[in-house]
């Protein structure tokens, strides 16, 4: 039930393959992979030929986080490049539905992110039908070393609920400052797709993950 998506931005860079193996043998359900452009958020991260250089070292599903302007320009390219999942920005799109409409008709599953900032009002009932994932950011994206911002499960529950007005329930991701501490408050408020990356990647993966999967579990039946 509940989708645990390591981020890759905190793994070895020395050893990818080497981690991609170890996060599929410790129960990971996706990898998670972040693309900066330096200008929607301020830092660079992966790339198409990155990500598709990978692509051979897992089957697990790709769910590539775009925080780029315009990543409509990008579509066809990360499909070829192995991307499952690919997440827009609703703040980077001059034209979001289309944007979802683009990549659901490459054969990837399209997701909608919005910032923290960003008013719940902006998802639609159309924008709800036509992503088939959304992403509240927990923290500002492309930022480093910040804290998960509490305010943030209010949110997710709101989300949760408008879901349920437009009758279009889809899966809620969070992203952000997201560890065995606070997972359980960002699943009982309805939030399926976790992901997370120090809480990973520091220390043993095998450990981390099933601790996170057990925390989440055990909010799920609270």
């Amino acid at each position: 039930m509940y989708k645990i998506a390591p981020s890759l931005l905190e793994a070895d860079y020395n050893c990818l393959g080497e981690q991609l193996k170890k996060l599929k043998e410790s129960g990971a359900d996706y990898i998670h992979l972040d693309v900066m452009d330096g200008s929607f958020v301020p830092n660079l991260s992966f790339g198409m030929k990155m990500i598709q250089s990978i692509r051979s070292s897992s089957d697990l599903v790709f769910d590539v986080h775009m925080m780029v302007d315009e990543p409509i320009r990008f579509t066809e390219k990360m499909k070829l490049a192995g991307a499952d999942v690919l997440t827009v920005h609703y703040e980077a799109c001059k034209d979001v539905k289309t944007t979802l409409t683009k990549i659901k008709s490459l054969g990837m599953k399209a997701g909608i992110a919005i910032k923290p900032g960003t008013s719940l009002e902006v998802l639609d009932g159309q924008l709800l039908h036509l992503a088939d994932v959304i992403q509240l950011m927990t923290v500002e994206p492309g930022l480093e070393g910040q804290s998960f911002i509490p305010e943030s499960v209010e949110r997710i529950a709101e989300l949760k609920r408008k879901m349920k007005i437009y009758g279009q329930e889809k899966p809620i991701e969070v992203d952000g400052g997201i560890s065995a501490w606070n997972i359980r408050s960002v699943v009982s408020a309805g939030a399926n797709i976790i992901v997370s990356g120090k809480a990973v990647f520091e220390g043993d993966m095998k450990v981390n993950i099933r601790e996170l999967r057990r925390q989440a579990e055990y909010a799920g039946k609270e």
